[in-house]
């Protein structure tokens, strides 16, 4: 589904332990790493899609994790020119995203990748809550920083210290 501007309705999973840190998943045969995200299906609620998202790339339920938090509006990106796919209908030019913070509250054990036929991960690992919007795929950074700064406060995460030169330059 994609919308009259181009963008593919999308979830994506920030899904925290009690430590604070988020975890970190790779991408099956590659070594690129991101949260869990997956398309919003046509009549389907943003929250039905994370649930749906949640199980198909991560094993886990409802039940394992609390929902914390969503941000209040559509986060967007655009695809790389290279990363667009032509065919039938209307081209998909991005994504716009309901990000949802969630909490582990089961054992990380749960967390598998073969609850769907076809995983989109091979591992994971918990990180720092501020280094995924540094380490992910460049085009969706900005996103990522604008999601990791909506949701820190329901975290318990302190903002991000600004560094001088994004502050306006450095005082001496």
């Amino acid at each position: 589904m994609i919308d009259s501007d181009g963008y593919r309705p999308n979830v994506g999973i920030i899904l925290t332990n009690a430590a604070g840190q988020v975890l970190w998943a790779k991408r099956i045969g590659q070594e690129a790493w991101q949260f869990p995200q997956g398309g919003i299906q046509r009549g389907e609620a943003p929250r039905d899609a994370l649930l749906r998202e949640l199980h198909e790339e991560l094993g886990l339920l409802g039940d394992d994790v609390e929902i914390l938090a969503v941000t209040q509006g559509w986060l967007r990106y655009k695809l790389p020119k290279r990363y667009l796919r032509q065919g039938r209908g209307r081209v998909c030019i991005g994504q716009k995203q309901k990000w949802f913070l969630l909490r582990l509250i089961s054992p990380e054990e749960r967390v598998h990748f073969d609850a769907s036929p076809t995983p989109e991960f091979d591992r994971w690992r918990w990180i720092d809550w501020w280094t995924p919007a540094d380490e992910v795929i460049e085009f969706k950074r900005e996103v990522y920083r604008r999601a990791l700064d909506e949701l820190a406060a329901a975290a318990g995460i302190a903002a991000r210290p600004q560094t001088p030169t994004a502050a306006g330059g450095s005082s001496v």
